[in-house]
Formats: structure tokens, C-alpha cells, sequence
């Protein structure tokens, strides 16, 4: 598996805006219309692709802050629970670090909770609702 930085130009974006839809939205009954963000343009994007084929992806948006907002974490059904989220996570991590991003925050989802503390993101706030699903507010100090 390789872990690939992207931009919505490259020939992998279209996978990763399917497989964000696969997992995500679908799911939920959102349409495909619901996948893209106005502000990826200016986001990393990070892919893990295997034989061509995106197999999970998380991105990454700045802010003015020296930091910035982690989304739109997926990883294929059939791979999920094998340790690419967390893979993904920590490279995007490395990345971030190189180019002086102090910190990371990012809504998840409640199931996704307990992944995210493991990686050592903590909880800030109350639950709230976004896309019809409980979210918490999470953040780490790179």
C-alpha cells in the first residue's frame, strides 16, 4: 500500500471522491453531490492506493492559526480495522509537523471516538449533531 499526497487534479482524486462517498455519505442518504468540501482545493489530501485503486484517505485543512481541521477520514470496508486509518492518521501527521502545524482538530463521529483517542486526540466540548450524526469536537497537540 502506498500513502500518496493528491491534489483534486490528480488522476486518484475521482477514486478518493468515490470511496468518500462509499463510506460516508452513502451510508447516511446523501447523494454524490454531498462528498466535495468548497475548500478542498486548498486542503491536503492523502491516499492510500493499492494496485491503482484508492483504499482509504484522510485530508487535511489549514487554518490561520498553525492549524487546521483533519476530514473526511474513510478507509474501504473490506481494510477497515486493519490499521491503514491509523497509518494514514500518523503519516498526515508527519507531514503536518514538517511544515509546522502545531495542532489538529476534527469532528468525529461517536463510533469513531475511541480510534481517534488511541491516536491521542482528546475530546473538547459537548456532542453535537452533523449530518444527522452525533459528533464530538476532538484535538491533539502535534
Amino acid at each position: 500500500m502506498n500513502l500518496v499526497f493528491i491534489d483534486p487534479k490528480h488522476k486518484f482524486y475521482a477514486s478518493e471522491l468515490d470511496l468518500r462517498f462509499r463510506i460516508l455519505r452513502e451510508p447516511i442518504g446523501h447523494t454524490r453531490d454531498d462528498v466535495r468540501f468548497t475548500f478542498e482545493d486548498q486542503s491536503l489530501h492523502l491516499v492510500a492506493v493499492d494496485k491503482a485503486r484508492v483504499m482509504g484517505c484522510v485530508l487535511f485543512h489549514p487554518d490561520d492559526h498553525g492549524g487546521g481541521r483533519l476530514y473526511q477520514m474513510a478507509v474501504h470496508g473490506a481494510l477497515q480495522g486493519q490499521g491503514l486509518g491509523t497509518q494514514l492518521v500518523q503519516h498526515l501527521e508527519t507531514e503536518l509537523k514538517s511544515r509546522a502545524v502545531e495542532r489538529v482538530h476534527l469532528h468525529a463521529r461517536d463510533v469513531a471516538v475511541a480510534f481517534y483517542e488511541r491516536l491521542g486526540y482528546r475530546c473538547v466540548g459537548n456532542p453535537f449533531d452533523e449530518v444527522g450524526i452525533v459528533h464530538y469536537m476532538m484535538e491533539k497537540e502535534l
